[in-house]
């Protein structure tokens, strides 16, 4: 039972990550680039950059955009504990993927990848 309350809620932070990155891209009129690093729930230690602040992990001045880990992180990003942290400010935004990707976004791993 413990298991599942566990996936659902990893699922519940996952799709609230798809929903912030598109508030994100919509803000910032850019699909390509990733966007500025913002707070992500903490899940045990804080991604490299991020610093811990209750139940989240803010970002430092030398932060990049961060998302929850499922397994391989996508092109671009490396791993850093249980998050996949941009490469490079130039690293393509990165959402975890739910099914098929969505247009003008490529599979890699469990993530959609911006093409442009």
């Amino acid at each position: 039972m413990r298991t599942e309350s566990l996936q659902t809620e990893r699922r519940h932070r996952l799709a609230a990550v798809v929903l912030m990155a598109i508030g994100l891209i919509a803000g910032s009129g850019t699909a390509g680039a990733s966007p500025p690093p913002q707070p992500v729930a903490r899940d045990g230690g804080c991604p490299t950059g991020y610093s811990s602040s209750g139940q989240y992990c803010v970002p430092g001045s030398n932060a990049r955009y961060a998302l929850p880990r499922t397994g391989s992180c996508p092109s671009g990003y490396f791993s850093s504990g249980n998050y996949c942290v941009a490469s490079s400010n130039d690293s393509k935004l990165a959402i975890p993927r739910l099914g098929s990707c969505p247009s003008g976004y490529f599979s890699s791993g469990d993530y959609c990848v911006a093409s442009r």
